[in-house]
C-alpha cells in the first residue's frame, strides 16, 4: 500500500541526526551473545549502537514491508527482558522486497542507524533501524510474539516531557518514562507487535489510506464523535495513526464516529505525516456510526447572516461546484454573505500571468442558482500575480460573495492590488476610503501570503464592515509528535504580525466609530485559544464568536485526530455587547472522507 507515510526520504544516523547524543564508535562487531534488540532500541530513544554493526541479532519476524522505498521487515525478541523502557521490536531496512517471511526465526547482521523520517531540518524523532542487511533464516513457521495490547488503561495522560535546554528542547537523549509520558510510551514500543481493540475512528480516512483513532472514548470527546483539540497543555494523548500493509483498495472508508471493531494488529512504526503508527497487517471490521452532514437554521428577515467558507483551490476545472453550490444552499442555508477563501485564478494552477479569478466566481454563483439559492453579486481585487501564496500559479485570493435583495455593497473606487485602504469620518460615521480594498498589501507581513479584504455593507440601513482574511499557512511548525518538546511554532511569527495588522485596521474604525459593526472572518490558521487569536482580538477590539460555543462544539478542521478551529469569525464590540448573535460551525467537511474541502465552513447570524 504505497503511501506519503511511508516514503523514505533518507539513512542518517545519528551523528547527523542530533546533536544531544553521540554515537561510541565500536572497533568490532557486536556479538549475539551480548546484543539483541533490546540493547540496540536501549532506553533512550537514540541507539547506544546508532553507526554500529552488530552481528547475529536475533528475533522472530512479526510483519513484512514489500511496498515503497521503504521495504524491509519488523522483528521481536520473544524473549524480553525485564526493562519496560526498552523495545523489544525493531526494523530491518532491506530496500528491496524482503526475503523473510512473517513466522521465521532470523539473525541479523548489519548496521545501526537512525532514520529520522522528513530529514532532520523537520523536527521529527528517528527510527531505530538495522540498515545493509545480511539475514539468516534459522526456522519457519515459529509464533509471532503475542502483540502488546494498546489502551486506556496503558497510555499515560501526561504528553510527553519538556525537552533538554542543553539540546534545544530535544527530548532525544532523555531516559524513557513510559508510565509517566504517553510519547515515552509508544516509543518504548518501537518496532513491536501491538494491538488495538474497538476503537473508535476520530478523523476520516485520507487519500493515502490513513486513518486515525483513539484507545480513550472518553478523552475530550464530542457528541459527533471526535476529539476535541482545546489547549497546548492538554494533548490528546489517545490518538494514534492506522495504515495497513494491505492493498490501498481494502482500506475502509471511515468517518469520524465510525469504530473498527475487533482488534486491528500489527508493529508500531514512526513516520512523518503524524508520528507513531500501528501499520496493521491485521484490520479491525468498519461499522458505520451513522454521522450526518449538519444543517444550519435559516435566518430570519431582520437577521443578517455572514458565513466564512474555504472552498480549497476552487478554479473551474474542478468537479466540485455543484456540491459546494448545495452546501451554501442547504446546508448554509444561503447566508447573506459568504467570504470564500482559496478562490483560483481562471486557469488555476497554470503559471502563465492570469490573476482574473470572473469564470471560477461566475461558475459558482451560477451553480448556486441551479441549486435554489440567490443571484450572489460578488466583490474581489485581483492579486500581483504569484505574490499571495498558495498552490503555484493559482493565485488564491478572497472573494465576497453577497446577496443583492438582501444587502448592498458600498462600491467605493481607490482598492486595487497595492493600494493600502483606510478609514475616514463622513458625517460622524467611520467609512472605507475603498470598497472593496486591501489592508496594507506592501506590508511585509503579507509577503507570500493572501492579503485582508476589506469591504462596507449596508444591510436595513445599518452599515457593516466586513474583513475577509486568509492568514499564512501552520507549515514548517513541528509536528506534536517531534524530538521538541513542546513543538516550535514557527509560522507564528508571521502568523502574529498579519494579526496585528488587522487589528490596527479594526481600531482605525473603531476610534472613528466606536459602535461600528466589524466582523474580521476567514481561515486565520489558528486556534481560537492561540496567540494569533488574542492579537486579533487586542484589548476588546475583537472576539472570537466561536468561543460562544461549548467547548466540545469548537472545530472546523481535522488533523490528525485532533478536531480544532483553523477557522473563525470575530466581532466587534456592538455586536457582541448586543448579545443578539448566534454562531454555528457547519460540519459538512472535515469529518467525512467524501469531503469537498478540508475545512466546515462558519455561520454567523445577528440584528446590526
Amino acid at each position: 500500500m504505497p503511501s506519503r507515510s511511508s516514503a523514505r526520504l533518507a539513512a542518517l544516523t545519528v551523528a547527523a541526526v542530533c546533536s544531544a547524543a553521540s554515537a561510541v564508535v565500536l572497533t568490532s562487531p557486536a556479538h549475539a551473545d551480548s546484543v539483541r534488540i533490546h540493547d540496540i532500541q536501549g532506553t533512550t530513544r537514540i541507539s547506544p549502537l546508532a553507526g554500529q554493526q552488530v552481528t547475529d541479532v536475533p528475533g522472530i519476524v512479526t510483519a513484512t514491508r514489500t511496498y515503497g522505498s521503504s521495504r524491509g521487515f519488523w522483528m521481536q525478541d520473544p524473549n524480553p527482558d525485564d526493562d519496560p523502557r526498552t523495545s523489544e521490536g525493531v526494523f530491518v531496512f532491506t530496500g528491496s522486497t524482503p526475503k523473510a517471511a512473517v513466522g521465521d526465526s532470523v539473525t541479523v547482521t548489519g548496521t545501526v542507524s537512525e532514520y529520522v523520517p522528513g530529514g532532520t531540518s523537520s523536527g521529527n524523532q528517528s527510527l531505530t533501524e538495522i540498515t545493509k542487511p545480511a539475514v539468516t533464516t534459522v526456522s519457519t513457521g515459529n509464533a509471532v510474539p503475542a502483540p502488546v495490547v494498546i489502551d486506556a488503561k496503558s497510555v499515560p495522560s501526561a504528553y510527553a516531557p519538556a525537552g533538554s535546554a542543553a539540546a534545544n528542547g530535544s527530548i532525544n537523549a532523555l531516559t524513557l518514562q513510559p508510565s509517566q509520558y504517553a510519547l515515552d510510551y509508544y516509543e518504548s514500543l518501537e518496532g513491536m507487535n501491538v494491538q488495538v481493540e474497538n476503537t473508535r475512528v476520530v478523523t476520516r480516512t485520507d487519500p493515502y489510506s490513513e486513518l486515525w483513532v483513539t484507545v480513550k472514548p472518553h478523552e475530550h470527546r464530542n457528541r459527533r464523535g471526535g476529539t476535541v483539540y482545546g489547549s497546548y497543555d492538554s494533548q490528546n494523548t489517545g490518538r494514534l495513526q492506522i495504515q495497513s500493509l494491505g492493498p490501498s483498495a481494502d482500506f475502509p472508508k471511515a468517518n469520524v464516529g465510525d469504530t473498527l471493531q475487533g482488534t486491528t494488529t500489527g508493529p508500531l512504526d514512526y513516520n512523518q505525516f503524524g508520528g507513531y503508527t500501528l501499520v496493521a497487517n491485521q484490520l479491525g471490521t468498519l461499522k458505520s456510526g451513522g454521522l450526518q452532514r449538519e444543517t444550519t437554521r435559516k435566518q430570519s428577515g431582520r437577521e443578517l447572516a455572514v458565513a466564512t467558507y474555504n472552498v480549497e483551490n476552487l478554479d473551474p476545472s474542478d468537479n466540485t461546484f455543484d456540491q459546494h453550490a448545495a452546501a451554501i444552499v442547504n446546508n448554509l442555508q444561503s447566508p447573506d454573505i459568504v467570504s470564500l477563501e482559496e478562490i483560483q485564478d481562471n486557469n488555476g494552477a497554470t503559471d502563465d500571468g492570469t490573476v482574473d479569478a470572473s469564470v471560477t466566481v461566475n461558475k459558482l454563483i451560477d451553480a448556486i442558482v441551479a441549486a435554489g439559492g440567490p443571484k450572489y453579486d460578488w466583490r474581489s481585487i485581483n492579486p500581483v500575480n504569484d505574490q499571495d501564496g498558495g498552490e503555484p500559479g493559482g493565485n488564491i485570493r478572497q472573494v465576497f460573495l453577497f446577496n443583492p435583495a438582501r444587502v448592498s455593497f458600498v462600491d467605493r473606487p481607490g482598492g486595487d492590488s497595492t493600494t493600502a485602504v483606510g478609514v475616514t469620518k463622513v458625517n460622524g460615521k467611520a467609512e472605507l476610503t475603498a470598497s472593496p480594498g486591501r489592508i496594507d498589501p506592501a506590508n511585509a507581513a503579507w509577503k507570500d501570503s493572501r492579503k485582508p479584504l476589506a469591504g462596507q455593507f449596508v444591510f436595513h440601513g445599518k452599515t457593516v464592515f466586513v474583513i475577509a482574511n486568509h492568514l499564512v499557512s501552520k507549515g514548517g511548525d513541528q509536528g506534536l509528535a517531534s524530538q521538541y518538546q513542546p513543538p516550535a511554532r514557527s509560522s507564528e511569527v508571521q502568523r502574529h504580525a498579519q494579526a496585528t495588522e488587522v487589528n490596527a485596521f479594526v481600531k482605525d474604525i473603531l476610534k472613528v466609530q466606536k459602535n461600528a459593526n466589524v466582523i474580521a472572518l476567514g481561515d486565520m490558521n489558528d486556534f481560537e485559544f492561540s496567540g494569533t487569536a488574542k492579537i486579533l482580538e487586542g484589548d476588546g477590539e475583537l472576539w472570537s464568536a466561536i468561543k460562544s460555543l461549548p467547548r466540545s462544539e469548537r472545530y472546523t478542521y481535522d488533523y490528525q485526530g485532533n478536531e480544532q478551529v483553523l477557522d473563525q469569525i470575530l466581532i466587534s464590540p456592538a455586536i457582541r455587547c448586543g448579545g443578539d448573535f448566534e454562531y454555528d460551525s457547519v460540519h459538512i467537511n472535515s469529518e467525512f472522507n467524501d469531503q469537498i474541502s478540508d475545512h466546515d465552513p462558519q455561520v454567523l447570524r445577528f440584528r446590526p
